[in-house]
């Protein structure tokens, strides 16, 4: 008996969706927009962290090493540093490293290998290439680093990469409020067009409520038609959304790759590893959302 009348409350609902098709299609539409943005938020704060992977991958701090240092004295050097709690790794490059190093970035410029090979010996100096354990203890670090005295030591460079990770952290950060800001926008225009909907479904069918009523129809049987449109609205907002927004990551993808060459970052995978966790829960909370609207939709306008 209850799975006939849930069947029954489903063809009406459905019923109903049909005969105010140009109503669902709107409120579909808000739906569809609200997730693009919730999902572009996504995509904003994963493109973001892994611009901050990027950079403190490639984060590290070079000594530079007089030509003349005695090797033993740079590995005594390169030993010290590394007994250093903030440091993760420490990389000695030799001159023949460095020049053969020199070579392969600059393959592509007879110019300058031209030069190179007329001036007759290796201009370039070793280094050692210090890696900290993380970004936030850097400071720290080049202040240690500073404190050494040694005669070998040529030159230090320190490249700020912490104001760089700040820059991107901020960029991110403003990108991702104003894609929230749009998000609530859409999502508040969401539950008034949802609430509207429900409303002039209610109007439509005054005659068919206040029968049933007379004739003995629940509450359940009367109101339940109005609720369950709220999760429809919602199931094919998220089925139209997802076939919308893979074709857009495609799209999006080589971008991606030409920006971050040579790191695997790949948006379409994560959005596949994290399928049924991004779009069932957004299904979820807009159809929470629906359901909001269209129970105060139903309470207010179907008395009879």
């Amino acid at each position: 008996m209850f799975f006939l009348s849930f069947i029954r409350v489903v063809k009406f609902s459905l019923q109903d969706l049909v005969r105010n098709i140009w109503l669902s299609i709107v409120t579909i539409t808000i739906l569809i927009l609200a997730l693009f943005s919730i999902n572009m938020l996504l995509v904003v704060k994963n493109v973001g962290q892994a611009a901050v992977n990027v950079v403190e991958e490639k984060l590290d701090i070079s000594l530079y090493i007089k030509a003349d240092a005695p090797e033993d004295k740079i590995l005594a050097l390169k030993t010290q540093i590394s007994d250093y709690q903030q440091v993760k790794d420490v990389v000695y490059v030799s001159k023949a490293e460095a020049l053969e190093s020199f070579r392969e970035n600059n393959k592509n410029n007879p110019e300058i290998l031209q030069a190179l090979r007329e001036l007759g010996k290796n201009p370039l100096t070793p280094s050692l290439i210090i890696k900290p354990n993380s970004i936030e203890i850097i400071d720290e670090l080049i202040n240690k680093l500073n404190k050494i005295e040694n005669e070998i030591i040529e030159s230090r460079n320190f490249t700020d990469h912490k104001s760089m990770l700040g820059k991107i952290n901020s960029i991110t950060n403003k990108v991702g409020n104003v894609g929230m800001f749009v998000s609530l926008v859409f999502i508040f225009t969401a539950l008034l067009v949802v609430f509207n909907a429900i409303r002039i479904a209610i109007y439509t069918h005054r005659r068919e409520i206040t029968i049933m009523k007379l004739v003995g129809a629940s509450n359940y049987f009367t109101y339940m038609p109005f609720l369950l449109s709220g999760i429809v609205y919602a199931l094919i907002g998220v089925l139209v959304i997802i076939l919308i927004f893979y074709p857009f990551l495609s799209l999006l993808q080589p971008y991606l790759e030409a920006f971050f060459l040579g790191y695997n970052i790949n948006i379409i995978s994560y959005f596949n590893e994290n399928f049924i966790k991004i779009f069932g829960l957004q299904f979820l909370g807009i159809a929470a959302i629906n359901m909001i609207a269209s129970y105060f939709a139903v309470r207010k306008y179907a008395k009879v």
